[in-house]
């Protein structure tokens, strides 16, 4: 029994809703792979581009466009991790992956949340493999590591693969997912309780709007470091900010410089975090890892470009 293709559609030509149905996939590993939903969508456009810059004939020889498509996104973010460092290190202060809201935590979240997600932020998965300790993890990582890891620790690619993806042997990119692996265990605390981690933030949030520094100083570890970015756009320090009681007084510090904030709890990158919106608009975006019953890092994001998802503006526009 045959089924009838679409009108318009040649049964030997590659089914076009499939082709856009691998969307997704590709979002999710571009911006594992990049730290950077901006830099995922170019990728994954990118992509795109090439597939339709195609004669239909080279189209038709594709046995399977997901891995075809998956391949050319792989090497596109490898390309962009290679100019990505030479940015970085022209960046102004610290660099933090881009942090993700989840769409169920806005109102209605887009399209009432019946409708298929237009804000590519919508299309990622927010999963341990997003958290932000994680994503700062693979930002240490070389190119190769990261892509040889991701694809085969988080997509589940075996090693021949990944080899025919990046162009190494399968040995070389176990090699590679090896050392990476290593990163991320000696890097990584142990993932805390989300209901532990969300009570500690809460009361994080608590003594921030009452500037009460010694119970900021009793929920922060001794030697916790506060990250910002603001990308020299926005005023933030330049370094991390090191020890309890640096960071307490440092919080406080521009509690009383910034009146007006309004400090949400929301989800960031999957783990309970922190906005800070003054006006309506949102200014920071705190993410936090937590250890032995206290916190350990926090990454603050003040860059506004990092700040686009977080926007209702960035949020209905569609791409």
């Amino acid at each position: 029994m045959t089924t009838p293709s679409e009108p318009g559609h040649h049964p030997s030509e590659p089914d076009p809703s499939a082709i856009v149905g691998e969307r997704r996939q590709l979002i999710n590993l571009a911006y594992r792979l990049l730290g950077s939903l901006a830099e995922a969508e170019d990728a994954v456009q990118e992509t795109y581009t090439r597939w339709y810059a195609m004669p239909p004939e080279r189209q038709q020889a594709v046995a399977s466009p997901g891995a075809w498509l998956t391949t050319v996104a792989t090497r596109v973010c490898l390309d962009l991790l290679g100019s990505a460092r030479v940015r970085r290190e022209r960046y102004v202060g610290e660099w933090i992956p881009e942090p993700l809201p989840d769409r169920a935590e806005w109102i209605g979240g887009p399209g009432g949340g019946h409708e298929e997600p237009t804000d590519p932020a919508d299309w990622v998965t927010l999963d341990e493999s997003v958290n932000m300790a994680f994503l700062v993890v693979l930002e240490a990582m070389t190119p190769a590591e990261r892509v040889a890891f991701i694809l085969h620790d988080v997509f589940r690619y075996p090693f021949p693969e990944v080899a025919e993806i990046v162009g190494r042997t399968p040995a070389a990119c176990r090699q590679l997912a090896t050392s990476a692996r290593r990163r991320v265990r000696a890097a990584q605390a142990p993932t805390a309780p989300r209901a532990g981690q969300a009570n500690l933030v809460r009361h994080f949030k608590e003594a921030w709007e009452a500037r009460d520094i010694a119970a900021l100083v009793g929920l922060l570890a001794p030697d916790a470091t506060m990250t910002a970015d603001g990308g020299g756009t926005v005023g933030a320090v330049l370094r991390p900010v090191v020890g309890a009681d640096p960071i307490a007084r440092y919080v406080v510090r521009i509690a009383d410089l910034a009146p007006g904030l309004t400090l949400l709890e929301r989800t960031v990158n999957g783990r309970p975090g922190l906005v800070a919106q003054r006006a309506g608009r949102t200014a920071t975006v705190a993410a936090f890892e937590v250890d032995g019953g206290r916190i350990t890092r926090i990454w603050a994001v003040r860059n506004p470009e990092k700040l686009r998802p977080w926007t209702e503006d960035g949020r209905r526009r569609a791409h």
